[in-house]
């Protein structure tokens, strides 16, 4: 039996890299901290988790828990990257009937919560039942959002929901960075949501392709930046030591020292 800790990553505004920080932060937890991971498509009207990873045709889904078809751990399956995924199904009206209660999610993670070191839920991008759902399920929280108004706007209404709740927030998670005068500062940002970012990933045309051939970008590319900010990001999120193995960083610690 594990001390599985559940975190939602969410956000109300598509177009972030929810999915893909989900998908990221997953495979950190998994080669630099050798945790024991699992991925759930909680994006329950929309789900790309799958798509995101080259999971397609799954047997079983999300929605075949949900709706009772089977057990939960019979919709698992081990992921060539080393952590378990729980995809929801592309066309899920030809596989159901009804109407789908997205409140189950809590009951159902809840009993493998001890299987696992952290269960990473990647929520619906709207402010809808999805999303509680997510919330209600989770001990923590992630925000992803992006340094701009629009998407601040969207984070603001999240951080809220998620009080509202009374789900903890552990912090932000920052994407897309450019480095660009234009852009919402790290201060701005903490100051409008009064939530810590967490982390700063930077805006890499190597994700989008790690995304066209279904590989979690910081597998396949180590030494990028993003790859070192994820691999942190996991640090703090499983509470572990990390050195950033990049010479640019020794160097300018030597130069703070």
């Amino acid at each position: 039996m594990r001390n599985g800790k559940i975190i939602g990553v969410i956000s109300i505004k598509g177009g972030v890299g929810k999915t893909t920080a989900v998908a990221n932060l997953g495979s950190s937890l998994v080669k630099q901290f050798n945790k024991k991971v699992l991925l759930v498509d909680g994006n329950i009207t929309a789900p790309n988790l799958g798509l995101h990873l080259g999971v397609l045709n799954a047997q079983y889904t999300l929605h075949d828990v949900l709706f009772n078809n089977v057990p939960v751990w019979s919709a698992i399956r081990k992921s060539e990257y080393g952590f378990d995924v729980l995809v929801g199904c592309l066309s899920p009206k030809k596989n159901t009937k009804g109407r789908i209660n997205p409140y189950k999610l809590h009951n159902r993670i809840s009993q493998i919560k001890g299987e696992y070191d952290y269960i990473l839920i990647d929520s619906s991008p709207n402010l809808n039942d999805e999303m509680l759902s997510t919330m209600i399920a989770s001990d923590e929280l992630l925000v992803v959002t992006s340094p701009d108004y629009p998407t601040l706007s969207c984070t603001m209404q999240a951080v809220k929901a998620a009080k509202e709740r009374r789900t903890p927030i552990m912090g932000l998670v920052l994407n897309k960075v450019r480095d660009k005068a234009f852009e919402l500062s790290k201060e701005d940002i903490e100051s409008a949501t009064g939530v810590p970012v967490l982390s700063i990933i930077k805006d890499d045309v190597a994700v989008l392709e790690a995304l066209s051939n279904t590989v979690p970008a910081s597998l396949a590319s180590p030494r990028k930046d993003f790859t070192i900010q994820y691999n942190a990001l996991a640090a703090r999120v499983c509470n572990e030591d990390y050195s950033d193995p990049r010479l640019s960083s020794k160097i300018l610690g030597l130069f703070k020292k």
